[in-house]
């Protein structure tokens, strides 16, 4: 007998977020048309469905008309949860919740996008787990459900039977991982070269950048970390930077400690490695000559610090993200 495709429904409500929805559901429907193309079965048979009677409106004002909510004891293969500006509305009369925590108990895989995380966290799923959301809402999700294990720099985490993706476009991240556990590597790859999504990018990733990271805690120092980022290979030591800024050095600690919520060296670091980034995504030099230009010191140093700030080591990121894998770290 042929296998049957595994039932996948994406779970919306008034004011959802499109992309939470459209950019996962486009990875489930471009695996089965490259399963069709060579001959082969659909592995999914995919459906949007909604506790709201009739049609809904998504966030940006397109018009939805998602199938009835089924009987939390239907069958179901994974149950995705998305996020949007509706999400906080979407739980507080309880139904939504409850509906997710009897559905779950029959399923293989329960998945939140973005803010979707807090259904699932009303829900009781998330009791003891690691998990991630979008970066502006991990420290009200930690607040709130104190036995959650918020980890915020993440792009997707899996824990047991339950996935979490950060903000917006992870959950495409977070889709093709499914199907790469479902039907393997290759055709998970083949999905995103066709979505034209360059980077399958790991879920360890950081998911936001540093130059973001910095600007919106940047307060009076933004001018400094432009500075910086133009003298990268350059002695950046705590005296040149408090110098840079007309102050002593105890202020300088103090005021930017109070302004940024990281330390002049973190930022240091970031700031170097970002532009490190930059050069293994633009040439193929070897991290030695990266490590010099970007002040890291040695190739050892840039590796860790590399690891540190991105979640993936230089080496996979120059595979994934570049055209410069030949010269790996030649001299």
């Amino acid at each position: 007998m042929r296998p049957q495709p595994k039932a996948v429904h994406f779970l919306v409500f008034p004011q959802v977020n499109m992309l939470d929805l459209s950019g996962p559901l486009r990875v489930f429907a471009m695996a089965n048309e490259l399963l069709a193309a060579t001959g082969r079965d659909p592995a999914y048979e995919v459906g949007v469905i909604a506790a709201t009677e009739g049609p809904l409106r998504s966030s940006e004002g397109l018009e939805l008309c998602p199938l009835p909510l089924p009987d939390a004891r239907s069958p179901c293969d994974t149950l995705l949860v998305t996020g949007g500006p509706g999400v906080d509305a979407a739980r507080r009369d309880g139904t939504l919740p409850a509906w997710i925590g009897q559905r779950a108990a029959i399923t293989r895989r329960t998945v939140s996008i973005c803010d979707g995380a807090f259904l699932l966290a009303d829900a009781g799923l998330l009791d003891g787990r690691r998990v991630v959301t979008h970066w502006s809402r991990c420290e009200e999700l930690a607040r709130r459900y104190p036995r959650v294990l918020v980890e915020p720099d993440s792009i997707f985490i899996n824990d047991g039977p339950v996935w979490t993706s950060a903000g917006v476009t992870a959950g495409i991240d977070l889709a093709l991982a499914l199907v790469e556990e479902d039907l393997g590597h290759e055709l998970a790859l083949e999905v995103a070269r066709y979505l034209v999504v360059f980077l399958k990018r790991p879920g360890g990733q950081a998911q936001f950048s540093v130059p973001l990271f910095l600007q919106s805690r940047a307060g009076g120092f933004a001018p400094l970390h432009a500075w910086i980022t133009e003298h990268v290979a350059q002695d950046l030591s705590v005296g040149v930077l408090a110098q840079q800024m007309g102050m002593s050095e105890r202020s300088f600690l103090r005021r930017y400690r109070e302004q940024t919520g990281t330390t002049p060296a973190k930022a240091v670091e970031r700031i170097r490695v970002e532009a490190a980034r930059q050069l293994l995504d633009d040439t193929e030099l070897p991290f030695k000559r990266i490590a010099l230009r970007c002040g890291l010191g040695c190739e050892a140093t840039f590796r860790r610090s590399f690891q540190r700030v991105f979640g993936v080591t230089a080496l996979e990121y120059r595979q994934r993200f570049s055209g410069g894998a030949e010269a790996l770290s030649r001299d």
